[in-house]
């Protein structure tokens, strides 16, 4: 796996201050995207223990409330083999912090209807997950002001309420 950027202080990714990992390689191409470099999954740097260690330590600060995944896209299959034990070790080592992650596939469909089936990574990927904002971004749908999303089809989801329902449950932002 490779990754784009690393940023120890975002707030327009998630609520409260956090640490953002965007990830290299997507398929979906939306049209508007603002990170087209990140859609080949050659771009940047290669995902190593440096790179782990690096936001293991950003995570180290009262003030984080957590990590954000973004892309490229974090649930291509060859980025959630290199998420899993990321996302492991945060929980392990920091349960207090929420993960989101920002994906382009629709919750129920793509990912309970086919990933969950198809890779091994992603029921146990899911388990470590708090929030997904799901759905490709459409431009002719972009709204600004919109909290944590681009577009107004994509969907935040309380993934751990949404597992035990078998449906998409909404995250409610207080």
């Amino acid at each position: 796996m490779r990754y784009a950027d690393i940023k120890k202080v975002d707030i327009a990714n998630g609520t409260g201050v956090r640490v953002s990992l965007f990830v290299s390689g997507c398929t979906h191409h939306c049209k508007g995207c603002f990170n087209k470099e990140a859609w080949d999954f050659n771009y940047g740097k290669k995902y190593d223990e440096e790179a782990e260690n690096r936001i293991m330590d950003e995570l180290n600060h009262s003030y984080i409330s957590g990590l954000s995944l973004l892309g490229g896209e974090p649930l291509e299959h060859v980025n959630q083999q290199g998420l899993l034990p990321l996302v492991k070790k945060i929980k392990e080592k920091y349960p207090e912090k929420t993960i989101w992650c920002y994906t382009g596939y629709s919750f129920e469909n793509d990912v309970l209807g086919k990933m969950c089936e198809q890779w091994e990574e992603t029921p146990e990927l899911l388990k470590y997950i708090d929030v997904i904002v799901d759905g490709e971004f459409e431009e002719e749908n972009k709204k600004v002001g919109l909290r944590f999303k681009g577009s107004t089809n994509q969907k935040i989801i309380d993934v751990q309420k949404s597992l035990r329902s078998k449906k998409a449950i909404p995250f409610e932002i207080n």
